[in-house]
C-alpha cells in the first residue's frame, strides 16, 4: 500500500472518529436531562399523582390531575385551530410558490417561527384576555395554536414540494384543488402527520404563553371560559416554592411532560409507517 493511500485512509478514519465524537457530544445533554428527570421524577410518580388534586399549601401529598387534564385540553384546542390553518397555508405556498403573496406568507411563517414564546404570550394576552377581562382556556389554546401554525405550514409546504410530478399527472383534467386534495396531499400525508405530532410535542412544554393566557387553576375545571391548570405552569409554580414535597412533585410533572413528548414522537412514527403501508397496498 502506498504512502498516499495510507494517509487518505488515516484521514478518513480521523474524520469518521470526529463525526462520532460530535454525535456523542450532541446526545450528551439529552442523556443528562433524561437521567435527571427520570431519576428524580420516578420516585414521586404514583397513582395519586394522576388521580388526586393539589393539596393546600404546605400539606404533603396530592397530585396534578387537574393540570394533566388541562394540558390535554390546551394542546387539543391548539391543534384544532392550527392544523387546518397550517395545512391550507402550506398547500397555498407549495402550489403558488412563485407568487409574491406566497413569498410573503413564507417569510411571515419563518419570522413567526423564530418569535420568542413569551412575545406570543403577550400578544395573546392583548387580543384574547384583555378584551374579555378574563384568563381562559380558549386564550391559552389560541396562544399555543399561534405557535403551531408556522411549524405545520412550513412542514406541509416542504413535503408537498417533494411529491413527484408523475403523481400530479394522475389527476390530469381535474381542477387544481381536486388534484391537490385527491392526489398530492394524500401522497405527502405521512410526513404531514409527523410534522403535526412534533408540533404538538413542541407546544406541550411551553410555559410563558400560558402564564399570560390560561394562567393557572388549583381546582379542577374544564370550562373553556375560565382559567385552567397546566403541567408546565404547575411545575414552574412548584419548582420555585420553598416546600420540599412540591419540589418532588415538580420533578414528577417534568417526567410526565417528557412522557407526553415521547408519546407524540412514537405516535408520529407509528402513523407514518401505517400510512406508508396503506399507500403501498393501494
Amino acid at each position: 500500500m502506498s504512502a498516499g493511500a495510507g494517509w487518505r485512509r488515516l484521514l478518513s478514519s480521523l474524520f469518521v472518529g470526529f463525526c462520532a465524537c460530535a454525535v456523542l457530544l450532541a446526545l450528551l445533554p439529552l442523556a443528562l436531562i433524561l437521567f435527571f428527570v427520570v431519576s428524580q421524577g420516578i420516585r414521586a410518580l404514583n397513582v395519586d399523582f394522576f388521580t388526586h388534586m393539589p393539596l393546600p399549601v404546605g400539606e404533603p401529598g396530592g397530585g396534578m390531575a387537574n393540570a394533566i387534564v388541562g394540558t390535554l385540553m390546551l394542546v387539543g384546542l391548539a391543534g384544532l385551530m392550527a392544523v387546518p390553518v397550517g395545512v391550507i397555508s402550506g398547500v397555498y405556498m407549495a402550489e403558488y410558490a412563485g407568487t409574491r403573496f406566497a413569498s410573503t406568507v413564507r417569510f411571515a411563517a419563518d419570522t413567526l417561527n423564530g418569535v420568542p414564546s413569551i412575545v406570543i404570550g403577550v400578544f395573546a394576552y392583548a387580543v384574547a384576555v384583555l378584551p374579555f377581562r378574563q384568563f381562559s382556556t380558549l386564550a391559552g389554546g389560541f396562544a399555543l395554536g399561534v405557535m403551531m401554525i408556522p411549524i405545520i405550514a412550513r412542514t406541509t409546504e416542504e413535503l408537498l414540494l417533494l411529491v413527484p410530478g408523475s403523481l400530479r399527472e394522475l389527476a390530469l383534467g381535474a381542477t387544481r384543488a381536486r388534484a391537490v386534495f385527491s392526489v398530492v396531499l394524500p401522497a405527502a400525508l405521512p410526513g404531514i402527520v409527523t410534522g403535526v405530532m412534533l408540533a404538538l410535542a413542541r407546544i406541550a412544554g411551553e410555559t410563558a404563553p400560558l402564564l399570560f393566557t390560561s394562567f393557572n387553576n388549583r381546582f379542577f375545571s374544564t370550562r373553556l371560559t375560565q382559567p385552567i391548570a397546566s403541567l408546565t405552569v404547575q411545575v414552574y409554580t412548584y419548582a420555585i416554592s420553598p416546600y420540599e414535597d412540591w419540589h418532588r412533585q415538580a420533578w414528577a410533572g417534568a417526567l410526565v411532560l417528557v412522557m407526553i413528548v415521547l408519546f407524540c414522537s412514537l405516535a408520529a412514527r407509528f402513523a407514518t409507517r401505517r400510512l406508508e403501508r396503506m399507500h403501498a397496498r393501494g
